[in-house]
């Protein structure tokens, strides 16, 4: 199993945010999770991300390695999963691409990076035309193409995405997905956190939905999508 979560546990100052969820995901799948605000759903990737401690009892591993052995530095540089978290988060003082430069620090492989950079401006050819503009002077969809454009320098693997189209019109939205795409389909695996959850079912092979830090529901986008519980809940009846 290429991710596997077992009985995820996280807490925060004695308030449980997530009771025990299990799910796994295999190389080269798009998933996604679904539920309401406080859920669970950004916690989740911030466990596997390893920028929250799971609690004792917790069992995850991602290429049949132990997750809960490598620090969140490690998971990126050793693993290649990299997180985008919600917000973006980007250094806003730095130009677009000194935020992707300094994305691939670590690397050794300097050639690869070249052909990586290349790429990402090529799936992403607004962010070349602004590469000397600073990140924080970008519009939302343009800082959430560098945001994603900065997971794909860094780890290649398996990304996390968090609420990827917050903040974000209509088609720019679904510029974004498309990319997401055309990188999935270039062999990176993706697991995405979405309130737009007709979105991200349509963009998902299979689905997980967490309520109050229970996973309550799972299975093929498509059926999912037809559930009548998910239609009430997340898709307006």
């Amino acid at each position: 199993m290429f991710l596997s979560i077992e009985n995820l546990r996280v807490s925060y100052d004695r308030i449980r945010a997530l009771h025990g969820i299990d799910f796994d995901i295999e190389r080269g799948e798009i998933v996604c999770i679904i539920g309401a605000n406080g859920a669970g759903k950004s916690t989740t990737l911030r466990a596997i991300s390893r920028m929250v401690n799971p609690e004792p009892g917790t069992r995850m591993t991602f290429m049949g390695k132990d997750l809960l052995k490598y620090p969140a530095d490690r998971v990126v540089r050793e693993l290649g999963i990299s997180h985008v978290p919600e917000g973006r988060r980007l250094f806003g003082n730095l130009t677009v691409l000194e935020n992707l430069k300094l994305a691939a620090f670590a690397r050794k492989d300097a050639e690869n990076v070249k052909k990586d950079m290349a790429r990402v401006f090529s799936i992403f050819p607004r962010l070349q035309e602004r590469e000397e503009q600073e990140a924080g002077t970008l519009s939302g969809g343009e800082q959430q193409m560098l945001a994603i454009g900065r997971a794909f320098m860094s780890g290649r693997r398996l990304m996390l995405l968090d609420e990827p189209s917050m903040g974000l019109a209509p088609l720019l939205m679904v510029s974004v997905f498309n990319a997401l795409k055309e990188i999935n389909g270039e062999g990176t695996t993706i697991l995405l956190v979405e309130q737009n959850a007709r979105m991200a079912l349509q963009f998902a092979k299979r689905g997980y939905v967490i309520e109050s830090g229970n996973l309550v529901l799972s299975g093929d986008s498509k059926d999912l999508l037809e559930n009548p519980d998910v239609k009430k809940a997340y898709l307006g009846g």
